[in-house]
């Protein structure tokens, strides 16, 4: 099954929502945070999505359209 990391950035007004656990729930993929820092205002998280090819790509879609900012991580280095 493949897995992919990420490195998500929270804007402030989607700090306190829970994104993470919506997108485990709204697609078919098993969401596993690698390293995370988030505060009051600012947030953000290496997170491995593992899963269908497909169901990854729309469960990256469905972060960016809830405003998260994306990012892959090269060469998946977070261990």
């Amino acid at each position: 099954m493949p897995n992919i990391k990420f490195h998500i950035r929270f804007p402030e007004d989607k700090i306190k929502e829970p994104i993470i656990y919506q997108i485990g729930h709204e697609f078919k993929v098993i969401t596993n945070v690698r390293r995370a820092d988030v505060r009051e205002t600012t947030g953000w998280m290496d997170l491995e999505l593992i899963g269908d090819s497909t169901e990854i790509e729309r469960a990256i879609a469905g972060l960016r359209k809830k405003g998260v900012i994306v990012d892959p991580i090269e060469l998946n280095v977070v261990e």
